[in-house]
């Protein structure tokens, strides 16, 4: 097996990305001490999220493949993997943005609130202005996917730094947080300059690794969370990030709720088989029996699980997952609170048991 230093060259190991529920930046490097090891070219991260998995084996010099369901995860991963012009090209465009003038437009009238404002907003008006004429002003330069993709990203980090809000949009702060007061500034993002042949997807998973084959898959599926008090609309990323579906569309949609949901996260419509709260009739968790099915029909030599304290898998499923498609590698343990990480034996007390916030990841060579 190789080495870090000898295959690859991780002087820079920065990502960049939104406040994500289900960011996975603490354990980076982790991620790239397991896989630095692995005689591997082709990697598939099969659920991005704010992509920084992405990045990362992007840097790394992967040939990499990233997917997800999401409009705004799409757009973040073809601003750093597929961007191949200049910061310097890509400066002038941002400084274009900066210099628009905010107006009051559809932003503003569901999203940005003042001190007379009775309903909690996500941002300041002064920023929603902006966002609304910034946001006009992407659509009538006629830019080309990759770079209005660019342009996007710039946008939704500048907007995630001045918002009022926990990390997600579900809720907002009743006061104002410190952040919201200051002025909404795009900046280029860290654009990933490498030799890689990249492929960015948005779709069903199970559609993506059909006829496509991986000498590693990187899963970070939802899990679904074990408060069996959470209502579902609760833990569903497109409920808590549907923001960025409308920054990304512009397309005004019909919208519901105290905090002006788009009508498409309804439950009903948005609903993920990741994120399935419900047990079937034989008493297990529909979630994790997808997560069996993908595993299996995956075409990949390795197969790299994450799994977080407070899911719904059990030591018993995440087993079975792995002993019938193949056999555990690695198993690893990471405690931030104590700042611990350790190989993990499978004896080891389970992590729902404890109420510790942990995360995990599973090494698996397929059959």
């Amino acid at each position: 097996m190789k080495t870090v230093s000898a295959q690859h060259n991780l002087s820079d190991t920065r990502t960049e990305g939104i406040k994500y529920a289900g960011s996975k930046l603490k354990i980076i490097p982790q991620i790239i001490d397991v896989v630095s090891e692995l005689e591997i070219t082709n990697v598939l991260d099969g659920f991005s999220g704010s992509t920084r998995v992405s990045q990362i084996f992007a840097r790394m010099g992967y040939n990499t493949t990233s997917s997800d369901i999401s409009y705004w995860s799409e757009t973040l991963a073809k601003c750093y993997l597929l961007a191949d012009k200049s910061t310097a090209h890509y400066q002038e465009l941002i400084a274009h943005l900066n210099d628009v003038k905010g107006i009051e437009g559809w932003f503003s009238a569901y999203y940005g609130g003042d001190s007379t404002c009775t309903e909690k907003r996500p941002f300041q008006l002064k920023n929603s202005m902006k966002l609304d004429g910034i946001r006009e002003e992407i659509d009538k330069l006629g830019l080309n996917d990759i770079d209005k993709s660019v342009a996007l990203t710039s946008l939704i980090l500048a907007l995630d730094s001045v918002d009022s809000t926990l990390g997600h949009y579900v809720s907002y702060l009743a006061d104002w947080s410190p952040r919201s007061y200051n002025d909404l500034k795009l900046s280029v993002p860290k654009i990933i300059q490498s030799n890689g042949n990249h492929e960015v997807l948005r779709g069903d998973i199970f559609l993506t690794v059909e006829n496509r084959s991986f000498d590693l898959a990187y899963l970070d599926p939802p899990y679904g969370s074990n408060n069996e008090k959470m209502p579902p609309s609760r833990v569903r990323y497109a409920s808590y990030y549907h923001i960025w579906k409308t920054v990304i569309l512009n397309d005004q949609p019909k919208i519901f709720g105290k905090v002006n949901r788009r009508e498409d996260t309804r439950d009903k419509v948005a609903a993920s088989v990741f994120e399935e709260f419900r047990k079937d009739d034989d008493g297990k968790f529909i979630a994790m029996k997808s997560i069996g099915e993908l595993v299996r029909k995956i075409n990949a030599r390795y197969v790299l699980l994450s799994y977080s304290s407070g899911g719904r898998a059990t030591k018993e499923e995440l087993v079975s997952i792995i002993n019938e498609n193949g056999k555990l590698i690695k198993a690893i343990e990471i405690d931030f609170k104590h700042n611990v990480m350790a190989n993990m034996r499978w004896t080891n007390d389970w992590i729902n048991s404890d109420n510790k916030h942990l995360e995990y990841l599973f090494l698996m060579e397929k059959n």
